[in-house]
């Protein structure tokens, strides 16, 4: 998507654009009147001023969390049309400090953390209320199967299911709206809430007023998925259907807040607000309907863990996985490895917890973390687009000010559960940390050699008939981003590792990942004709990386340019193709024995290795065929051991 195209993308409001964003972006955000003020109400009893200032709280952090900051501002840093963490990361760091790596994978170590306790939490808030009509119902095989079955779906794409998504949050938005009418009836007064007097009465004059923050966050979660989806539906068309998203969330929490007001000094008991007001006659509908509307809300989820992941792998911030397509339709991925993660996480969640509101703890941390990231990054964004000083540091303050109340609030929810995802969304992003820091490690030590001093070598190596020939053409994938120099491994993998490999052309390929979503462009530097090529793949960090695919494409191109000379060989005629065969080839490291690294760095590089040994093969990566690759191995060390020196004895 150019930037040109994807301007226009952004700027138009379309039914099917709107559709989308409706059925994908809206599903968690749009599923929290299920249980925000059962979070907040929770076998408490019921005071008016609890129940107007968790409104008017509700309705305040929607404007400033969800429209100012998300709707408002963060959709306007797309790159390339495409938003996210990770997208945004990418936008900021060529012009920020490099500490914002760390702020990036927190982000998204947090928002990962989300995913797993999301899909259960939403599932549970839905299929508990089945429990007023049959109390001691066991709702967790109940949960636990739908769960199992979305993540099984997921290897089949959501291509054809996906178009009924849209369809099925219109009817859940216009329900809720209308139940919450309903419970209004014509107690409007209700909306006097919506003044922020009542929110400063509760958070400062109530006993533990402010500590109830926790739970009212709950109703901005989600918000992230405005911003991360932004891709798939265009700013404009999320803009456009917030409006009417908006109005029904007020609504359906207007009506609750009415029935809490019919109730005061009574105790909620099992049953959420948001069922209360549900007319019994169509309870069972109800059920049905909130049920599909979670389902989809955690698919959207779940999506968007895999796109994150997806983001991170081309950022060289998460271990490889194998990343699979399995509809037609563009940024659908399937991970399967993150897959199984998510389902474990999710259904160890439900079978902890049991209740969704003793998850509620867990679920708020994990999205207040992921939003105070974000929150950095668009200072950094703000200042790149020069925003003057003065707004920058207002804008980011309040945000700031509110995240840190909203995370003070459920700082105090650790012991009941919050400490499941700061220990989750530490381990991410400690696996984060040490791929990245290892990878760091490991590059900084690569040696270079200048390729013009090879290239008389390799020149005479090629036409050396005494040698039996390798390969007619030898491609290596190389980490350097010039023709003028290439890895010391690359050419003692050529000329000192075995037999020197003789080849017709020694291709160096480099992978270069853009900054940009989406892109697919190359450059070729011939160093010697016929003999030495250097190719550079410049492949956006959303692109599939198929490099057999797009180096025959360009070796093709090559030689319809005349650029390279397809002459007549005795392995070609049987061939019966232009070029001959190709062979690539992996350099893969391992850590030598003849190490002696401090503790961290040994900590760090070990735990590096591992992950590497965990992670998919780099020939799967790189979307190469086995047939046409072969694996070498080189010891890499990191400190030199050199301590311990042999005596030699003294024959008497």
């Amino acid at each position: 998507m150019s930037g040109h195209n994807s301007s226009d993308f952004h700027k138009r409001i379309t039914l099917a654009g709107s559709l989308i964003a409706i059925g994908i972006v809206f599903g968690d955000i749009g599923t929290s009147p299920l249980y925000t003020l059962n979070a907040v109400f929770h076998h408490k009893v019921i005071t008016e001023a609890i129940a107007l200032g968790s409104l008017s709280c509700i309705f305040w952090t929607l404007v400033f969390q969800t429209t100012i900051k998300y709707v408002l501002i963060t959709l306007q840093a797309d790159n390339k049309g495409e938003g996210g963490i990770f997208s945004l990361y990418a936008l900021v760091r060529r012009y920020s400090g490099k500490w914002l790596v760390f702020v990036a994978m927190a982000g998204g170590a947090f928002l990962m953390a989300d995913g797993i306790i999301t899909p259960p939490m939403s599932v549970s808030s839905a299929v508990e209320g089945v429990q007023a009509v049959v109390p001691g119902f066991d709702t967790v095989p109940v949960i636990v199967g739908i769960l199992i079955l979305l993540f099984m779906f997921q290897q089949f794409g959501t291509d054809k299911i996906g178009k009924v998504f849209g369809p099925v949050m219109i009817i859940w938005f216009g329900f809720i709206g209308g139940i919450g009418v309903m419970a209004i009836g014509s107690n409007w007064e209700v909306l006097r809430a919506l003044n922020p007097y009542y929110a400063y009465q509760m958070l400062v004059n109530e006993p533990k007023g402010f500590w109830l923050l926790g739970s009212i966050f709950l109703c901005t979660t989600g918000a992230e998925a405005l911003y991360s989806d932004m891709g798939h539906c265009g700013r404009n068309n999320i803009r456009f259907t917030w409006i009417f998203i908006k109005v029904a969330l007020i609504l359906c929490y207007a009506g609750q807040t009415t029935w809490l007001l019919d109730h005061v000094g009574e105790e909620v008991g099992g049953l959420s607000p948001f069922y209360q007001i549900v007319p019994k006659s169509i309870f069972w509908l109800a059920l049905g309907i909130a049920t599909l509307a979670t389902i989809i809300a955690s698919q959207a989820l779940i999506s968007g863990c895999f796109t994150l992941i997806n983001e991170a792998i081309r950022l060289n911030i998460w271990p490889k996985h194998m990343v699979l397509f399995p509809s037609n339709v563009k940024g659908q991925l399937y991970i399967p490895a993150i897959n199984w993660f998510l389902m474990c996480g999710c259904v160890g969640m439900v079978l902890y917890f049991k209740e969704s509101t003793k998850m509620e703890a867990a679920f708020g941390l994990s999205v207040t973390l992921t939003m105070l990231m974000s929150t950095i990054l668009i200072n950094a964004y703000l200042r790149i687009k020069r925003v003057p000083f003065i707004f920058n540091i207002l804008i980011t303050g309040i945000f700031l000010a509110i995240e840190l109340s909203f995370l003070s609030a459920n700082l105090l929810k650790v012991k009941e559960g919050g400490w499941i995802t700061i220990i989750l969304g530490l381990s991410l992003f400690a696996v984060m940390y040490i791929w990245w820091r290892g990878r760091q490690i490991k590059s900084n030590i690569q040696s270079f050699v200048k390729l013009s001093e090879y290239l008389p070598l390799l020149t005479k190596l090629s036409t050396d008939e005494n040698l039996p020939k390798y390969a007619t053409n030898l491609v290596y994938l190389t980490t350097s981003d010039s023709e003028k120099k290439i890895e010391k491994t690359v050419m003692d993998s050529i000329l000192k590792f075995g037999l020197p490999k003789r080849a017709d052309i020694y291709w160096f390929v480099h992978v270069n990942i853009l900054d940009v979503p989406y892109g697919q462009e190359y450059s070729v530097d011939t160093v010697i004709r016929n003999d030495v090529y250097y190719i550079q793949l410049d492949l956006g960090f959303r692109e599939d990386p198929r490099i057999g695919y797009y180096f025959k494409q360009v070796v093709n191109d090559m030689l319809e340019n005349n650029e390279v000379d397809a002459e007549e060989s005795f392995e070609q005629a049987y061939q019966q193709n232009k070029i001959g065969d190709f062979k690539f080839m992996i350099m893969d490291s391992f850590l030598s024995y003849d190490n002696r690294m401090p503790f961290w760095k040994n900590f760090i590089m070990k735990g590096y290795y591992n992950l590497r040994y965990l992670s998919v093969k780099d020939y799967i990566n790189f979307g190469l065929d086995k047939s046409h690759i072969e694996t070498e191995q080189y010891p890499l060390v990191v400190v030199p051991f050199a301590e311990n020196k042999l005596e030699r004895k003294i024959q008497m």
